[in-house]
């Protein structure tokens, strides 16, 4: 017995393009300026200690 279920494509469609259109009219531009300003941030901070661990990982070795 299979219970698989067909959910139209324009469903899934209508569904997501109105989640994201009601996330974006909340938010705010300056809440998304400061998010990409904070992703920015995290990545470089990221990028940055990954360099330093790889260097104090060859230093000790």
């Amino acid at each position: 017995m299979s219970t698989h279920h067909n959910i139209e494509s324009g469903t899934i469609m209508g569904t997501v393009s109105g989640t994201v259109l009601t996330v974006l009219v909340n938010i705010g531009s300056s809440d998304i300026i400061k998010t990409v300003v904070l992703a920015v941030l995290g990545a470089v901070v990221s990028f940055g200690v990954s360099l330093l661990l790889k260097w104090l990982l060859k230093k000790f070795k």
